[in-house]
């Protein structure tokens, strides 16, 4: 009794080799469209799938393989003798083997100016729905979704070892191949949307592309992977590494931190990260100087840190990067001669990194389910923030205020920043008490301190925490306010000739 192998694919790379291999192992082969096409140009004996179904394809090949002469070929129970009936009395054949892999939605969303018409006809469902009656009878019928799965496949059926545990493996690959496209579909759908991203839809699925196999988690002992959103969806995901090591899940994080960070600015601007802190950030009319200051603020904590930057890496801030133990430089892109710099040290990871898209919902999972919520994209609103002190801010400080504001709302909660110069030169990051934090930024900052300005990523709950600032010399204070002391709050700083921005949002960062 002849095997029969079903293959369309739009991913056609290695399938002239398969299907010889499915062909000298005695199979029948089935195809439809261009897959048909590719295999006859391959000089592959190939019938149309007409052939199974007696039926044509219609409505321009949206319908040729939904038809029982198909699915019932898939889905028929070998084991069920009424089943086998059933299909020999209605003329219908097996299928032993189905090659699918689906149409290229998530590329073709990712193609600039792709209109919504061409993304929607990109909706496989032929295909889907015959991948899923596949792997629901993967105990008669072996499912290839991936063409990395060709040689060991034909490798298993010429040795006989085709076994359950194989149709298992891959029929989960199968099933995660569909769910994944139907994620990447609704979260499309549901971003166009004109409800956008104040909706929660009653089911929420994370659809992710395996970018990477991680050496381990946060700690050796834990196992860990890198998932991509999509094709092409920007930031870390889409980074080209240019040299180093392979990056760790502890620099993915860390990396993801900096850069977010660094393209809150339009001037040229540097971060250093450790632990997804900064502990360096700064602005300036050119790299070089943007990367000289970030570092001032704690050349102690840079030691094994994340750097990135907003700009193309040039020579001289190369030549300052090299001058302390970095362990990964994130940049838009790399002039010739700081990459020719950077590989005097071999194992620095270093990663050319287009765009950031906030697409979607940040999320994060928690023992038995997931958090979703909307991307804190807010920036710095000035007209919509109120001076609670006497004084106003000078030109000056409002434009240090800015700066720390932007800053702060990427420093674990609690969270204080002082800021001088377009510099932050003294963080105080994830304390448990907010007066702490300030102790800790104010500390860091030293003689700094004095004429520079203070930003709370949430409000002060006592004057303390205000006040320890004013004795160091601060000059202008921006938080949210809403404390039942902001009165006294407000006293303390008017009482030292300062200035207070009330933002009335907090930017908490968990």
């Amino acid at each position: 009794m002849p095997k029969r192998a079903l293959l369309s694919v739009h991913n056609k790379a290695g399938l002239p080799a398969f299907a010889r291999g499915l062909t000298r192992l005695g199979h029948e082969l089935y195809s439809t469209g261009g897959t048909m096409r590719a295999l006859e140009e391959a000089s592959i004996d190939v019938h149309p799938v007409t052939d199974l179904t007696g039926f044509p394809e219609i409505l321009d090949g949206r319908v040729k393989t939904l038809h029982p002469g198909v699915h019932a070929g898939l889905l028929a129970r070998r084991d069920v003798p009424e089943h086998m009936q059933e299909m020999k009395a209605r003329g219908l054949e097996l299928i032993d083997l189905l090659c699918v892999n689906l149409y290229p939605f998530a590329e073709t969303l990712a193609q600039r100016g792709a209109s919504y018409s061409d993304i929607v006809e990109q909706i496989d469902v032929g295909g889907a729905a015959m991948v899923r009656a596949a792997a629901k009878n993967h105990a008669s019928v072996i499912v290839v979704v991936r063409p990395e799965r060709y040689s060991e496949v034909l490798t298993a059926l010429h040795e006989g070892t085709v076994n359950a545990a194989m149709r298992r493996r891959l029929a989960v690959e199968a099933f995660a191949h569909t769910a994944a496209y139907d994620s990447q579909i609704a979260a499309w759908l549901h971003d166009t949307d004109g409800d956008g991203l104040d909706t929660f839809p009653p089911e929420f699925s994370l659809s992710g592309i395996l970018a990477q196999q991680l050496r381990y988690g946060e700690n050796p002992h834990q196992v860990a992977a890198f998932y991509r959103l999509g094709h092409d969806p920007g930031g870390l995901a889409s980074a080209r590494q240019r040299q180093g090591m392979e990056l760790s899940y502890n620099n993915i994080q860390d990396a993801s931190a900096a850069y977010e960070l660094v393209t809150e600015f339009a001037r040229p601007a540097a971060t250093i990260v450790k632990h997804t802190n900064p502990c360096g950030l700064a602005v300036a009319d050119s790299l070089e100087d943007a990367y000289r200051k970030a570092l001032d603020c704690d050349p102690r904590s840079a030691f094994g840190g994340v750097v990135a930057l907003n700009r193309t890496l040039d020579k001289p801030t190369a030549e300052q990067i090299l001058a302390v133990k970095i362990d990964v430089v994130l940049a838009p892109g790399y002039s010739d001669e700081s990459l020719q710099l950077l590989a005097r040290r071999q194992n620095l990871r270093v990663l050319e990194v287009g765009r950031v898209r906030m697409q979607g919902y940040n999320v994060r999972s928690v023992p038995g389910g997931f958090l979703a919520q909307s991307w804190d994209r807010r920036g710095f609103h000035r007209n919509t923030f109120r001076v609670g002190s006497r004084r106003q801010p000078t030109p000056q400080e409002w434009e240090q205020l800015e700066f720390a504001w932007l800053a702060v709302k990427h420093v674990k909660s609690n969270a204080i920043v002082i800021a001088r110069d377009f510099a932050a030169v003294g963080v105080g990051a994830g304390q448990m008490s907010r007066v702490e934090a300030a102790q800790i930024a104010i500390e860091r900052a030293g003689d700094r301190t004095r004429g520079a300005v203070m930003a709370s990523d949430a409000f002060f709950p006592f004057a303390d925490g205000v006040t320890v600032g004013l004795e160091a010399g601060i000059t202008a204070v921006i938080q949210p306010g809403g404390s039942v002391r902001d009165r006294e709050i407000v006293d303390a700083v008017d009482a030292a000739g300062a200035a207070m921005v009330l933002t009335s949002e907090r930017h908490f960062r968990h």
